[in-house]
């Protein structure tokens, strides 16, 4: 059994390690955050400290030059293909930065959403380079065993925001001869980015409670007879030691937290977009239907206030495109592609690009509902870790002045 690393974290014996495919585990995950927002640095250096780190598949070639040199100006119909070789390409360096960074420590996952048109080709890139993990949400990955069949060592990890879900893909993988390696409950009232509810009216919903879906989970693991095969790992609105100890006494193993690592010194985004998340306030943030049909949480800035102001006239009249704006299909069903006109009606790939680079005026900036642990300081991942496992932190970092909040 691997031990946890000697690291100079102040509080890593306060909480309990978790266990992952015979790993011993802090018990904290960084959560997956696209595009190129957690990427190689971020999930290495978490994983360093003995924690689990996590790239997010989307769209990585934008985190390289040359790649970017090699298709940032491609359009027509043969784009497609090198676009995808070119995120492919990037997928591999990113997983291979990240084990550099983690020494051997911790854990390297990836996230690939179920919602992308090539969930598949991400999936089989990120097992081929050698991850430890794959986290999947934005949909059911159902499919997901059959996938990754030829790499029994690697573990699974669907995310789920409900009993329900988890029972649903739990008996499927059963019948498939598989088990999740362990499932991220992710509550759509308090993550960033896409929801795990239907509708934006659902993301209230009391079943998403973890003092709701939590028990009622567990109950179905003993019912079952998986009762301690399977972690919980929670997600959503997570931002202090306290916070963690309650969860752990609920019955979670471990919690995620992206919001709060994308802010950190580490994070692979600019610091301009760590301005925004971190100087947003609760009355900054709006939840609304993104163009892969799935409720959403961003900061309203300059780009979203506009297209939230426009969204009933775009609908109205959507129509289907003969191709993706970027020339390649980010999503395998997109409500500006698609003509949808109950989604939503814009590129996704290229306002999150401009988010990735800080641009406020054209960017779509993802954030959870939840405070921060430092308030509006930019930390290092070190520091971010010692609060959670309940050390002590140094009382200093660069705090963000005023002018680059994101209202």
């Amino acid at each position: 059994m691997h031990q946890l690393p000697e690291t100079e974290l102040t509080g890593a014996v306060a909480l309990k390690p978790w266990q992952f495919r015979g790993r011993t585990l802090l018990p904290i995950v960084q959560g997956g955050m696209g595009v190129g927002v957690s990427a190689g640095r971020l999930a290495g250096t978490v994983a360093s400290f003995g924690g689990v780190g996590t790239i997010s598949s989307v769209d990585l070639r934008r985190l390289h030059p040359d790649l970017m040199e090699r298709t940032g100006h491609l359009e027509g119909p043969d784009a497609k293909a090198v676009i995808d070789a070119a995120n492919r390409e990037a997928l591999d360096r990113e997983i291979a930065r990240a084990r550099t960074l983690s020494g051997g420590r911790g854990l390297i996952a990836v996230n690939v959403m179920k919602a992308l048109e090539q969930y598949e080709t991400y999936v089989r890139q990120a097992l081929e380079s050698g991850a430890d993990a794959l986290a999947v949400g934005a949909g059911l990955p159902l499919d997901l065993p059959e996938l990754a069949k030829d790499f029994p060592h690697v573990g699974l990890m669907p995310i789920l925001s409900d009993a329900r879900g988890v029972q649903l893909v739990v008996r499927k993988w059963e019948k498939k001869g598989r088990l999740p390696d362990a499932i991220v409950l992710e509550h759509p009232r308090l993550a960033g980015g896409h929801l795990g509810a239907g509708k934006l009216a659902d993301i209230g919903d009391r079943r998403f409670d973890f003092e709701v879906c939590v028990p009622e989970v567990l109950a179905f693991f003993r019912q079952a007879g998986l009762e301690g095969r399977i972690p919980l790992i929670a997600a959503g609105g997570i931002s202090s030691h306290q916070q963690v100890l309650q969860l752990q006494e609920l019955g979670v193993a471990a919690v995620q937290l992206g919001t709060a690592f994308a802010v950190t010194v580490e994070s692979d985004a600019s610091d301009a977009f760590k301005q925004v998340l971190a100087g947003a306030r609760p009355e900054d943030l709006v939840e609304f239907i993104s163009v892969a049909g799935l409720p959403a949480r961003a900061v309203r800035t300059p780009w979203l206030d506009r297209y939230l102001q426009l969204q009933e006239r775009m609908q109205k009249a959507a129509h289907v495109k003969p191709h993706c704006t970027m020339w390649f299909d980010c999503l395998a069903h997109c409500g500006l592609r698609d003509g949808n006109p109950a989604w939503g009606q814009f590129c996704i790939d290229k306002v999150l690009g401009h988010a990735l680079d800080g641009d406020v005026r054209k960017g779509l900036f993802f954030r959870g509902s939840g405070s921060l642990p430092f308030g509006n300081q930019v930390r290092p991942v070190r520091d971010l870790l010692d609060c959670l496992l309940g050390g002590q932190v140094p009382p200093t970092s660069s705090v963000l002045t005023p002018e680059v909040q994101a209202a």
